[in-house]
């Protein structure tokens, strides 16, 4: 599902412009609670967590040749019981 799918799913009596500024908060309040606070849980859809990655050794596929794959963060999905039961 796109943005745009998903916007006009949720319309109902509200204009797409509304549902857009919506939807925009909506996740844009969800990315600065995992920089913040690390993790954003919904009640009967899930948790999102910020994972760290550690430093690793890898191969550029191309060349072979080993390379240092940076530390980073990632951010992980677990879903609540209710939404993994309904799939």
């Amino acid at each position: 599902m796109t943005k745009a799918e998903l916007i006009s799913a949720v319309s109902g009596d509200y204009t797409k412009k509304d549902i857009e500024v919506l939807v925009n908060t909506v996740f844009e309040t969800i990315k600065t609670n995992l920089a913040k606070d690390g993790s954003f849980s919904f009640p009967g859809f899930g948790t999102f967590k910020v994972k760290e990655r550690a430093a690793r050794k890898g191969r550029n596929p191309r060349t072979g040749a080993e390379i240092t794959i940076a530390a980073s963060k990632t951010v992980t999905f677990k879903p609540a019981p209710t939404l993994k039961g309904s799939l």
